[in-house]
């Protein structure tokens, strides 16, 4: 599965909330809603498997910090934003 930086909130509206509470405005435009189905915690990072639909998978790398504080767990239903500068593909 490809390794796409993500941000995951379980729902989109309350981290729009607390952009809004801050005066600020979320950029990134592809917002993709999603069914965690596997989270593997390393040392530092957790690997999070989101389930878009369609047989499709995100895989989100984010901290086991983040990964506590948005209370993460199997069959939430969380949201893949993301927000790239760049795509890479090599053969």
């Amino acid at each position: 599965y490809p390794l796409i930086n993500v941000l995951l909130c379980k729902e989109v509206r309350l981290l729009k909330d607390s952009l809004m509470k801050l005066n600020v405005a979320l950029s990134a435009r592809n917002q993709i809603p999603g069914t965690l189905k596997e989270i593997k915690k390393g040392q530092t990072t957790s690997h999070l498997k989101v389930d878009i639909g369609g047989g499709h998978i995100v895989t989100a790398s984010i901290t086991n910090e983040a990964v506590d504080e948005l209370e993460l767990k199997i069959d939430d239903s969380v949201w893949a934003i993301v927000k790239a500068s760049d795509v890479m593909i090599a053969k």
